[in-house]
């Protein structure tokens, strides 16, 4: 091959290693233009993500200085209402020890006049008797059945081991037994010395009570709670108890409970309430239904002359310190009753006497309106 004139040997040859390392260069600064590329991608991403988490950071540094505030309140309040809380524990406690204070107070207070007035037991049941009837002239003008009871209490009185009641038919029997205190009683084989002593009781209770019934008003319970207005329930109790066939009459007025399911109901006509209250149960017809109601009496009670009074044997003696010498206690009894059925001992006729030789009894005595107890 012909080199052209004028063309330098070897110059060829480095214009083209040129070219190539050129090439070459080329090549490595795209790989490093695209490395660039890469890296600023990268640190935009990072930067993306820095910026990501640090709102992250500073969400979650919110969260946690607003929880610290809550919690920090939450503290102030649960101390606040601590506080509040033993305040009125405290409160409580000065106000349960003043009603126990009060309590105790009151207790005493009673047992003072427990022990001033002695009163220690219940009012026993007494008996009644009929004693007459009124004939009504006008039967509109009594429109109650009105009761009147005289009651006492018996007052009760502890017989223990030798001892006795003895009961003289006479007063100054007992006078004159008194003024000698100690009495020797005679028994089939021996003496018993006896002391004799006044018959102290507790105090009494007395008082009238007044009962009244009324012929007008009865009382009507267990009344179905109706699904209608309280007035349409007055309006069907009043047409079921006008009905005359059943024992019923003209009603004047009728008061109607729906809470406690009761009512009360006044008739024209004195009377009608015996014949209706005599039923005990009393049907009812509401909305084709036939119902079954309670009816009783409207009875009033009350009080007068509650009275306390000190009771005082005249005729009765407490016999103490006997020595039990007889075979059985009747013997014994019979002995020291005619010891002071004698008048040389200064007795007298005997109405009652009881002896206990063991054991405990109770003796009872009632208010004498003659003679005293």
């Amino acid at each position: 091959m012909l080199k052209a004139e004028g063309e330098i040997p070897g110059m060829q040859e480095n214009e083209s290693g040129n070219i190539q390392d050129l090439e070459k260069w080329k090549e490595k600064t795209a790989k490093a233009e695209n490395q660039k590329a890469k890296l600023l991608l990268a640190k935009l991403t990072a930067d993306e993500e820095r910026r990501k988490w640090e709102l992250e950071l500073k969400r979650l540094k919110d969260v946690e200085d607003k929880l610290a505030k809550e919690r920090k309140l939450d503290w102030e309040n649960y101390q606040k209402n601590l506080s509040i809380i033993n305040e009125q524990k405290n409160e409580l406690r000065r106000e349960i020890q003043f009603l126990k204070d009060k309590i105790t107070a009151k207790k005493a207070k009673c047992e003072e006049l427990a022990q001033r007035f002695r009163l220690k037991r219940f009012i026993p049941e007494t008996k009644v008797k009929f004693t007459h009837l009124e004939k009504v002239k006008n039967e509109e003008m009594h429109t109650n059945i009105c009761c009147f009871f005289d009651v006492s209490t018996n007052i009760s009185f502890k017989l223990n081991k030798g001892e006795a009641l003895i009961t003289f038919e006479e007063e100054n029997v007992t006078q004159e037994l008194l003024q000698k205190s100690h009495h020797v009683v005679n028994l089939e084989n021996a003496k018993t010395a006896v002391r004799v002593r006044p018959v102290e009781l507790e105090s009494g209770l007395s008082f009238w009570l007044n009962v009244k019934i009324s012929r007008k008003k009865i009382n009507v319970s267990d009344i179905p709670n109706l699904p209608i207005p309280d007035e349409w329930v007055k309006d069907k109790l009043e047409l079921n108890f006008c009905k005359t066939k059943p024992g019923g009459g003209d009603v004047q007025d009728v008061l109607y409970d729906r809470q406690s399911q009761m009512a009360i109901i006044t008739f024209v006509q004195p009377g009608v309430a015996n014949n209706i209250v005599k039923w005990a149960e009393y049907p009812f017809r509401a909305s084709d239904e036939i119902y079954v109601v309670m009816v009783s009496p409207i009875v009033e009670k009350y009080l007068e002359r509650f009275e306390m009074f000190s009771g005082i044997s005249k005729r009765t003696l407490l016999l103490t310190d006997i020595q039990d010498k007889a075979e059985d206690e009747e013997s014994m009894q019979d002995m020291i009753a005619i010891h002071f059925q004698k008048p040389s001992n200064g007795g007298g006729e005997v109405e009652y006497i009881r002896y206990v030789s063991k054991g405990t009894n109770v003796a009872y005595f009632e208010m004498d309106t003659e003679s005293g107890i």
